[in-house]
C-alpha cells in the first residue's frame, strides 16, 4: 500500500498507471464510476490523465469535499456564536490558507459569498492577484485581503480554513489566531498538529466534517469511521451513482463553483449531510466547543 509520502514522491505517472489498473478491476466487478480520495486525488495532474487511462469515469470527489468543509466550518463558527450575520452575510473576517490550491480556491469564493471581509493567502502573490479579480465578480461586496503568509493577518480572523499541500510542516502560528476563531484544517496531515491545537483551548479547531450517507450503507472495508459516516470524496462518488451520472465530475486543479452548488443541492436532495464537527480526536461535542466559548470569553475579558 502506499503511504502519502510515498505518493507525493513517487513520479505521478507510476500513480496513474496503478490507479488505473484498480478502475480496471472495478469495471470486472461491475462498477460503472470510481472516486478517487485522499493524496490519489491531488497526485500529478489531479484526476486528468488517470480518467483519460480508466475504462470508466472518474472523479475526485473535491466538489463535495469543498462543500461539506464550509458545512462544517459555518456550524462550528454559528455554535461559537462571536460572530453575526446580516442578511446572511458574516460580519466577520475568514481567511483560506492555500488559497490558490484546487480546494482552497472554491472555498475562498463560496466564503466571499458569505463573509464580509476575506483574506486569502499563498506563496505566489500573482496568482492570488489574479483570484481577486474573480472573488470581485461573484461577490462585490466581499472586502478581500491578500498576503503569502497566514500569520499577517490570523489575529483578526474569526474563521481559517486551511487547505494546504504542506505534508504536515507547519504552516500557521497557533499563538497568534485570534481568541475564539474557528480554524478549520482540511489538510492531510494535519496543518494544525494536536500540539498546537491543544496549546490554544479558547480556538476551535475543527477537521473539517465527515459526511453521512442516507439507508443501508455497507462499506466493505474499514475506513475508520462508524455506520454511515463516510469520507466527503467517496459520498460525491455515491451521489453522482444515486443520480445515474456516470460521469467525470469533479476532475484537476480547478474545482468549478458551479458544481460545487450542484453537489450542495444533490445532497440536500438525496439526504446526505454533515454526519458531526470533527477533530484530531473524532466528534467535537457540543460541551467541547462550549467549554472553548467559555475559554475565549475569558480570555478576551
Amino acid at each position: 500500500m502506499d503511504t502519502p509520502k510515498k505518493l507525493m514522491k513517487a513520479k505521478p505517472e507510476s500513480i496513474y498507471v496503478k490507479l488505473a489498473k484498480v478502475a480496471g478491476k472495478a469495471q470486472d466487478e461491475d462498477a460503472k464510476l470510481i472516486g478517487l480520495g485522499a493524496y490519489t486525488k491531488i497526485v500529478g495532474d489531479a484526476g486528468i490523465s488517470v480518467s483519460r487511462m480508466s475504462p470508466i469515469p472518474v472523479t475526485t470527489g473535491n466538489a463535495l469535499s469543498s462543500a461539506s468543509t464550509l458545512w462544517a466550518a459555518s456550524l462550528a463558527v454559528d455554535k461559537m456564536n462571536f460572530v453575526s450575520k446580516e442578511n446572511g452575510i458574516y460580519q466577520g473576517k475568514a481567511m483560506v490558507v492555500g488559497a490558490t490550491g484546487s480546494i482552497g480556491q472554491v472555498t475562498a469564493k463560496m466564503l466571499a459569498k458569505s463573509w464580509r471581509e476575506l483574506v486569502i493567502v499563498a506563496p505566489k502573490p500573482y496568482k492570488l492577484a489574479e483570484m481577486i479579480e474573480e472573488i470581485k465578480i461573484i461577490a462585490p461586496q466581499c472586502h478581500v485581503e491578500v498576503d503569502t503568509n497566514p500569520d499577517q493577518l490570523s489575529q483578526s480572523c474569526d474563521l481559517i480554513v486551511t487547505t494546504t499541500s504542506a505534508q504536515g510542516k507547519k504552516i500557521i502560528d497557533i499563538e497568534k489566531v485570534k481568541s475564539g476563531a474557528v480554524i478549520c484544517d482540511v489538510s492531510r496531515p494535519f496543518d494544525v498538529t494536536k500540539e498546537d491545537a491543544l496549546k490554544r483551548p479558547d480556538v476551535l479547531v475543527i477537521a473539517s466534517g465527515e459526511v453521512e450517507l442516507p439507508g443501508d450503507v455497507k462499506v466493505g472495508c474499514d475506513i475508520g469511521l462508524p455506520g454511515n459516516v463516510v469520507y466527503a470524496c467517496l459520498a460525491e462518488t455515491a451521489l453522482l451513482a444515486l443520480e445515474g451520472r456516470f460521469e467525470c465530475f469533479t476532475l484537476g486543479r480547478t474545482i468549478d463553483l458551479n458544481k460545487v452548488i450542484e453537489i450542495d443541492h444533490l445532497s440536500k436532495k438525496h439526504g446526505v449531510k454533515l454526519a458531526a464537527i470533527m477533530g484530531h480526536d473524532g466528534e467535537i461535542t457540543d460541551s467541547v466547543i462550549e467549554h472553548c466559548r467559555q475559554q475565549a470569553i475569558q480570555r478576551q475579558g
